[in-house]
């Protein structure tokens, strides 16, 4: 779960960790299952990577990328069509008093893998790596 989603400095508490979790399979599941009448969506296969929720619970964001990164926006714009009809889907097994709202934003944390991927892979830090690894040894 990446820290920095959150913006209260000690974190989320294991309650909000085990419903954003419980929110994420869900999701996952209603939409592998195609339960949604979003002809878009059926036609997408859309990987539920991380869901952060509010500490009062009734907000919850859920982090998304269309598989190979294709469609993006697409699947964005499908997704917040579909957002009460998702919100539904969700909170019938949630067992909450409020039905968390859902929001969906695009999930960067593979961007950002393959632009740390690059940067180590550049020929400069290598040597870097190289002359550290060395200085280590002596």
């Amino acid at each position: 779960m990446c820290a920095k989603r959150f913006s209260q400095g000690s974190g989320p508490t294991q309650r909000q960790l085990r419903v954003a979790e419980v929110i994420r399979h869900r999701l996952a599941e209603v939409l592998a299952r195609g339960d949604i009448h979003d002809p878009d969506l059926s036609r997408l296969v859309i990987t539920v990577s991380e869901v952060t929720t509010s500490p009062d619970l009734k907000h919850a964001t859920a982090y998304i990328m269309p598989l190979g990164g294709e469609g993006a926006e697409e699947a964005l714009k499908a997704l917040r069509r579909s957002k009460a009809e998702l919100r539904h889907h969700v909170a019938r097994d949630l067992g909450l008093k409020y039905a968390p709202d859902l929001k969906f934003e695009l999930d960067a944390t593979f961007d950002r893998m393959d632009d740390a991927r690059r940067i180590f892979n550049d020929p400069r830090v290598q040597a870097d790596v190289a002359a550290r690894d060395e200085d280590d040894e002596e």
